[in-house]
């Protein structure tokens, strides 16, 4: 199926403050993300390529060694097997893009 729409995605909320609806293609999975305020992401790596868009609200994102904050219209791309951690300075909604297909969020 080519089309999705978020009402009809199932909301998942694997980490706390982190609420996704999770879309999965044949190579890839998108997850547009409701993000608490002052909510954490852990240090964390995964051998998919990852492309982070801030449509809404504030994200500071830490990949490897550099550490940017991030706004709407903001493109952030983690390369594979890179550790990166984040936390919301305000309510965000991000979507991400993870090549190959992230199973875990299936």
């Amino acid at each position: 199926m080519p089309f999705f729409s978020q009402t009809n995605l199932v909301r998942k909320e694997p980490m706390e403050g982190f609420a996704g609806r999770f879309a999965t293609g044949s190579t890839m999975t998108s997850v547009t993300w409701t993000v608490t305020a002052g909510a954490i992401l852990p240090e964390h790596a995964h051998p998919h390529e990852q492309v982070a868009h801030v449509l809404e609200g504030e994200f500071e994102l830490t990949i490897g060694n550099e550490t940017e904050r991030l706004g709407p219209g903001t493109v952030a791309f983690i390369p594979p097997d890179v550790p990166h951690s984040g936390r919301a300075l305000t309510e965000c909604r991000i979507i991400d893009v993870f090549h190959p297909v992230r199973d875990d969020y299936r």
